[in-house]
């Protein structure tokens, strides 16, 4: 019998959210949002696997997003928390502020203090991708600050690991990523995902839609 699964990608700076997988993202200058669409790609890859991409509400206004030189808003849905409860995993991708995620995700996750009280994200798997400025700029603690949200919903955190493979080990170019999930390095602003950040961000979904789907399948 084949499971129906849902993944919600919810993004950072860009925001994605994955149904059945959902994939939620803000992204400022859109690094974020590049990686959303390859983890969207991955996942999608997966038989059963629905995706869909989100990007949660901008807290900036329009006039100081124009003083930063951020370009257009991505074109993905503005998702609300209660959303976040219709999938069967999520995905949240951000761009890191001082090593920790971006005030704007920060934000719409303090909104989901309904969904805490209820637990509704309780047991649902949960994934994290980001971008940072610097080699040095938040690869790993970016993610790992902000598995504490996930943890206070429940859910169960699902790191990329090393399953990317040797790509992870090359020493040859520079390329963001972690254990933790799929990263960027975005440099001045002008530096776009490499080849590599992107097929990392591709197994990623990939990898995470396959997990999302066996637990379902578990839970039927």
């Amino acid at each position: 019998m084949t499971v129906p699964v849902t993944v919600r990608v919810v993004g950072g700076g860009s925001e994605i959210m994955v149904i059945g997988g959902v994939l939620t993202f803000y992204s400022t200058y859109g690094h974020v949002a590049k990686l959303a669409e390859e983890i969207k790609k991955g996942a999608a890859s997966v038989e059963g696997v629905e995706v869909k991409i989100w990007q949660v509400p901008e807290t900036l206004s329009d006039e100081v997003l124009g003083k930063m030189g951020a370009p257009p808003k991505s074109d993905a849905p503005v998702i609300t928390p209660q959303e976040l409860a219709e999938a069967d995993g999520i995905l949240f991708g951000f761009p890191t502020r001082f090593g920790m995620m971006a005030a704007q995700m920060k934000a719409f996750f303090d909104a989901t203090g309904g969904l805490w009280r209820e637990q509704s994200l309780a047991g649902k798997p949960a994934g994290i991708f980001f971008s940072t400025g610097t080699q040095g700029g938040g690869q790993e603690t970016t993610p790992l600050t902000a598995v504490t949200q996930l943890t206070h919903h429940g859910m169960v955190f699902v790191p990329v690991g090393y399953t990317f493979g040797a790509k992870m080990f090359d020493m040859g170019s520079v390329h963001g990523g972690s254990p933790y999930g799929a990263g960027t390095f975005a440099g001045d602003g002008s530096r776009l995902p490499s080849e590599v950040e992107l097929e990392h961000a591709l197994h990623q979904g990939k990898y995470f839609a396959g997990i999302a789907k066996r637990l379902k399948a578990g839970s039927a």
